[in-house]
C-alpha cells in the first residue's frame, strides 16, 4: 500500500482545483453527519482512490470529502479501516498517509467507544488525553523503508495545544467534554467483563477498536493530533444490556448535533 503524490494525490488536487487542506478529520462509526457539514468541492468514494483499501462496515460511508468547514480547508475521511476486517496495519493507516501527502498538518481522529470509567454515561464526549495500544501490532513495524522515524517518542501523542483548543471550543458551545485514556483493542468481538476490569486497572477510561494505529502513524509523519471519543455504550459488566453495533450507531446519531457543533468550533478556533 504505497500512497504517493503521483498516483493518488495529484488526481485529487485536480478535482479540487488545487485546494490544500489544513485539517484532516477521520470519522468513527456513525459520525458521518460531520462530513455533510463540509462545503464540499469534491466527494470521492474510497473505491475510486487508486491503491486504496476496499471494504466498509455499517456506519462508515467510505468516501473522502474535501472542502471548507468553519472557514478552514479540510479533508474528511468519512470512514476508516480496521485491523479486525483483515486489513494490514499498512492498509489501516493508508488514510493518514494520504492526508499527510495532501498537505494536512493537523489531524482530528474521532471514534465510537465503550465507557469503562464510572464517570461516563451513554452519549458523553471524551477528549482523548492518551491511549493504550492493546491491538498487539504497531503500525510502524517494517516501515523503515519510508524514511520516517519508527523509534518514536509518544510522550505527547495527543497535542497539548490542540487539547486546549478543543476544551475552549466545548466551553464556547456549552458542551460537556470529559477527558480520559482510550484503549484500542483488536475486536471485532466486544470485551468480556473480566477484560474491562483489567483495562480499568491499566488506567483505561474508554475502549474501542481503532484510532491508536492512526495516531502512531500520524505522529511518525509529523502531524499534530487531537482525539475525540463518543461514548456510545457502557462496557461489558457495566450494563445488563447485550452490546451491539446497532446501539453504537443509535447513540452516535443522537449525539451528532453536539459533535458537529464541537468540531466546527474547534476548526474555527485553530
Amino acid at each position: 500500500m504505497n500512497i504517493t503524490k503521483t498516483e493518488t494525490v495529484s488526481p485529487i488536487l485536480r478535482l479540487t482545483a488545487g485546494l490544500i487542506p489544513e485539517i484532516g478529520i477521520i470519522l468513527g462509526s456513525g459520525l458521518g453527519a460531520l462530513a455533510d457539514k463540509v462545503q464540499a468541492v469534491a466527494k470521492i468514494p474510497f473505491a475510486e482512490l487508486p491503491d486504496f483499501p476496499r471494504g466498509q462496515i455499517a456506519g462508515h460511508a467510505g468516501r473522502l470529502v474535501l472542502g471548507t468547514l468553519a472557514g478552514k480547508r479540510v479533508a474528511v475521511m468519512a470512514g476508516r479501516f480496521h485491523f479486525y476486517q483483515g486489513f494490514s496495519m499498512r492498509e489501516v493507516t493508508a488514510p493518514v498517509r494520504l492526508l499527510a501527502n495532501l498537505g494536512v498538518e493537523t489531524l482530528l481522529v474521532t471514534n465510537a467507544a465503550g465507557g469503562i470509567s464510572r464517570k461516563f454515561r451513554t452519549g458523553d464526549l471524551m477528549l482523548i488525553d492518551d491511549h493504550i495500544n492493546f491491538i498487539g501490532v504497531n503500525p510502524l513495524a517494517g516501515e523503515m523503508r519510508d524514511g520516517h522515524p519508527i523509534f518514536l517518542d509518544m510522550t505527547e501523542a495527543y497535542s497539548a495545544s490542540l487539547k486546549n483548543t478543543m476544551r475552549a471550543a466545548a466551553r464556547r458551545e456549552k458542551i460537556a467534554l470529559k477527558r480520559g485514556v482510550y484503549l484500542a483493542a483488536s475486536g471485532p468481538s466486544y470485551e468480556t467483563p473480566a477484560e474491562i476490569r483489567a483495562f480499568a486497572k491499566l488506567g483505561a477510561d474508554a475502549v474501542g477498536m481503532s484510532t491508536a494505529p492512526e495516531v502512531i502513524a500520524a505522529r511518525s509523519l509529523g502531524l499534530e493530533v487531537c482525539g475525540l471519543s463518543c461514548i456510545t455504550n457502557l462496557a461489558a459488566g457495566r450494563t445488563r444490556k447485550p452490546l451491539s453495533h446497532e446501539e453504537v450507531l443509535e447513540t452516535t446519531h443522537s449525539a451528532r448535533d453536539k459533535i458537529v457543533r464541537l468540531v466546527g468550533k474547534f476548526a474555527e478556533l485553530l
